[in-house]
């Protein structure tokens, strides 16, 4: 109490000094405070040999400010295009107005809710340490001037949509701005724009869908021929009209949060009497898998790594593998041989391709629904067939290790066509028209990856690409090992956590994810082209939204 007494006291008292002093004293301590803490100065740039009076944005949900599974009108206002074009906008540095098709919507549409209505965006639930959503709204029509808009970001759009004037009849979020819906292309309307500068960031969707459905369906991934064709067709038609700008490489996917927020082993076991219970459950299959190895049916290792066993703490998911060799007619030559009954085989049928998880799979965010959760067949609850313990967990909610070489395979080859087609339209200009942005050393510092690590996932080929070897050595280079990246000396996760860079979808990024990323582009552009553009105050920007 007496601490409390003094310091009011000691206020009081500088208040009363200050204010008895004389004008002429109060204008000298006025000066000496402006002498000790200059203002800054006017934040100025200049755009060396670029133009920037006309930016236009291309691209898929990223370029759309597309975070916390919707679109939302803060999100796009914290589009990297958007955080962009604000930097470009700073004096000297000749940017113009920037305009995005607005959706005028606090929360967006994530999905239909069952009860009615829509869900919005997610939030972070702080008691529930997990994302829920908000109450959203429907997707309205852009009511604003389409011919004025410099943002043509879409979200879901490929890298082969680009040209396809049938998107707007499968992309409701592109219909709602497209110039001539049913006849209007992307690359049109951008075009239409008669940009001076553009960035261009594609390519992600034409593989992510494959990844995110658990590799369900691998007729999704757009293949190497026509990723090369439409990427060619459309970066060259934008240079043609001589405006230069950045193209960026994928990030390499199979590290964002959706794939590593659940892990392998995330089924818990607390009391011996379930693990008791489940292992006197599985006692069958494992000594079938025994049989067929000792008949040399199936190899003793195949045998094993196909085996479920419980103990107390923490257990693997029981999962599908599509890569597995369907072991049903091997069970079946048990029966013939009277190794196992009619009745034994039957209990068999759903493990013909199961196996326990390992490090090498990776669980989808989404699986963290279902996870232990009872299968439902003709809408009932099997309480005795749970999802990932007693029954595997299906093939879409696992990208299981074949499928994770699928993806990083598929995606070093687009960032190697990528760099080949940017390289390619430098050569025939004559200079560099393109710059390419690599935004991969960045992220695998971020994702706190080993040198060795980051070199294989950006270079699966191991050197045999001469292109994405140089990518693989320059974010070995940046990997550290250390979760997190530092800005202004702040570290900021890897993940959707209230210091994260991503947003609560595990896909996108947040506003500061994003505020990096227009950095990205920004640093790569004073370096090449002569400009000096400031950069955006990551920190200043908010991370995820949170609720309690």
């Amino acid at each position: 109490m007496k601490m409390k007494k003094l310091k009011i006291y000691l206020f009081a008292t500088l208040a009363l000094t200050f204010f008895i002093q004389s004008c002429d004293e109060e204008d000298v301590l006025v000066q000496q405070q402006k002498d000790d803490n200059p203002l800054p100065g006017e934040v100025t740039g200049t755009p060396g040999s670029l133009n920037f009076s006309k930016y236009v944005s291309i691209g898929n949900s990223l370029t759309a400010g597309f975070q916390d599974g919707a679109l939302y009108t803060d999100g796009q206002n914290n589009s990297f295009p958007n955080l962009l074009a604000q930097q470009l906008q700073i004096s000297g540095v000749g940017g113009g107005t920037f305009n995005q098709p607005d959706i005028n919507s606090a929360n967006g549409r994530s999905g239909v809710n069952p009860a009615g209505g829509f869900f919005g965006r997610f939030e972070l639930s702080l008691s529930l340490l997990r994302p829920v959503p908000t109450v959203g709204e429907d997707v309205t029509a852009f009511p604003g001037d389409k011919s004025a808009l410099n943002n043509f970001g879409v979200p879901g759009m490929k890298v082969v949509d680009i040209a396809d004037p049938g998107l707007a009849g499968r992309n409701g979020l592109y219909a709602r701005f497209a110039s001539a819906p049913g006849t209007s292309t992307v690359l049109g309307d951008a075009l239409a724009a008669t940009p001076t500068f553009f960035s261009y960031w594609l390519g992600n969707n034409d593989i992510l869908g494959y990844a995110t459905s658990g590799g369900v369906d691998a007729s999704t991934i757009t293949s190497q021929t026509d990723f090369q064709a439409a990427l060619t067709q459309s970066l060259g038609a934008l240079t043609q009209t001589g405006a230069q700008g950045v193209v960026m490489t994928l990030p390499p996917m199979v590290v964002i949060p959706f794939f590593r927020a659940v892990p392998y082993n995330s089924i818990p076991m607390t009391d011996q009497a379930t693990v008791d219970q489940l292992n006197a459950g599985f006692a069958g299959l494992n000594a079938a898998l025994d049989g067929l190895a000792q008949f040399q049916l199936l190899s003793a290792a195949d045998a094993n790594a196909r085996k479920v066993s419980y103990a107390l703490g923490a257990n693997p998911i029981l999962m599908h593998d599509d890569a597995l060799t369907d072991i049903g007619p091997l069970f079946d030559v048990l029966v013939g041989a009277n190794a196992i009954t009619a009745a034994q085989r039957a209990q068999l049928e759903p493990f013909r391709k199961s196996r326990p998880a390992t490090a090498d799979d990776l669980p989808t965010l989404s699986s963290a629904t279902q996870l232990g959760q009872p299968l439902v067949v003709g809408g009932v609850p099997q309480a005795n067939l749970i999802i990932g313990v007693s029954y595997p967990a299906p093939d879409n909610l696992i990208l299981s290790k074949s499928e994770v070489a699928t993806v990083v395979g598929t995606r070093a080859t687009y960032n190697a066509t990528i760099a080949a087609v940017v390289a390619g339209i430098n050569q025939a200009a004559g200079s560099e028209v393109i710059t390419l942005v690599d935004v991969q050393p960045t992220l695998v510092d971020l994702f706190g990856l080993s040198a060795d690590a980051a070199r294989f996932l950006i270079d699966p080929s191991r050197g045999g690409n001469a292109v994405l070897a140089a990518m693989g050595e320059a974010a070995a280079a940046k990997a550290d090992g250390t979760l997190g990246i530092r800005v202004g000396g702040t570290n900021l996760a890897p993940d959707f956590s209230p210091n994260g860079v991503f947003s609560t979808d595990g896909v996108h990024l947040n506003p500061r994810g994003y505020g990096i990323v227009a950095n990205l582009i920004i640093e790569a552009l004073n370096a090449n082209k002569g400009s000096t553009i400031p950069a955006v105050n990551v920190l200043a920007l908010r991370g995820v939204i949170t609720t309690q």
